[in-house]
């Protein structure tokens, strides 16, 4: 991949600039912020440690929309943050006419492009720009399913004490507090996690997980997370710009899959050189068909206020 944008230079888009970089996943990364010298100074700290992490990719940053020209991928982290107490959902209208105007930009400067929306309410913006765009659902596509997994795993890691190499885990549903840990699914080296677990403590992880963003934004109280939701966008990245065809949690826009039709949720997908490329249509049990429900009508939800904005 030649270039690849980030709008947002805070603390999740620089995490995830400095993660792209570190692994010279592509040429050159152009960061883009409303702030003045927010994302020149970014880009300038990151090309700095070049020589420490040996890569060649070039950083630029600065206001000017227009940057984010010839670019073959542009990562939407830009909006307004979470504070304590607040839901996803909290922060939709801001964040929708921020979403709003970078579409805009990109339809202008980069119609070519693929999209890969962090900021929040993921589910929804999402949606707004497929809606927005009128693309193919394979060049929209969100992260939220990759992070709620990886933290998953990371909690059973620290249960079980077994590597968190070896343990894999599926989480499904929008992002928030309806989300759907698929522990059916979730497996230490192939083995059903329920054979290292009891369901007391499977449960007290599910809630973790749901959990997991209001937690640390609670413990830091200035900041959401920001160093594990760049680690999960790169590796978005990474399966997209090497063809790996890796099955990875995303929020897709659904055309039939688990019976869903015009909506935009975390599902398995398979990320390639064409973006999301296809949707794995999981066999779900009556509770996982319940709590997937669940978290659709929540999604469904937000997409009401949306039209109303």
């Amino acid at each position: 991949m030649k270039k690849i944008t980030v709008i947002g230079a805070g603390r999740v888009g620089e995490s995830t600039a400095q993660f792209i970089a570190s692994k010279d996943m592509c040429r050159e990364i152009a960061l883009i912020d409303v702030r003045e010298g927010a994302a020149e100074g970014a880009a300038l700290d990151i090309q700095e440690d070049a020589p420490l992490f040996e890569f060649d990719t070039r950083l630029t940053g600065g206001t000017d929309p227009a940057l984010m020209s010839e670019s073959d991928l542009i990562i939407v982290t830009a909006g307004i943050p979470r504070k304590p107490g607040m839901s996803r959902s909290d922060v939709m209208a801001t964040n929708v006419r921020i979403t709003d105007e970078i579409i805009d930009n990109t339809l202008k400067y980069a119609p070519d492009t693929m999209l890969l929306f962090v900021s929040n309410p993921v589910d929804i913006l999402t949606y707004r720009a497929w809606q927005r765009t009128g693309w193919d659902r394979s060049r929209i596509f969100g992260q939220a399913g990759v992070l709620d997994s990886t933290r998953m795993a990371s909690f059973i890691a620290m249960e079980t004490g077994y590597s968190a190499l070896d343990i894999n885990a599926m989480v499904l549903g929008g992002h928030g507090d309806s989300m759907v840990p698929m522990m059916r699914y979730t497996t230490i080296s192939g083995i059903p996690v329920s054979q290292f677990l009891k369901p007391q403590m499977i449960d007290d992880i599910v809630a973790r997980t749901r959990g997991g963003g209001a937690e640390i934004l609670a413990l830091r109280q200035n900041s959401s997370a920001y160093d594990a939701p760049g680690a999960a966008v790169a590796t978005m990245v990474d399966a997209i710009i090497n063809d790996r065809k890796r099955i990875l949690p995303s929020v897709a826009i659904l055309n039939g899959e688990y019976g869903c039709q015009d909506i935009a949720i975390g599902v398995p997908t398979v990320l390639g050189r064409g973006g999301m490329e296809n949707i794995i249509d999981l066999d779900l049990n009556e509770q996982e068909q319940s709590d997937f429900n669940n978290s659709v009508a929540q999604v469904k939800k937000d997409l009401k206020t949306l039209a109303s904005l």
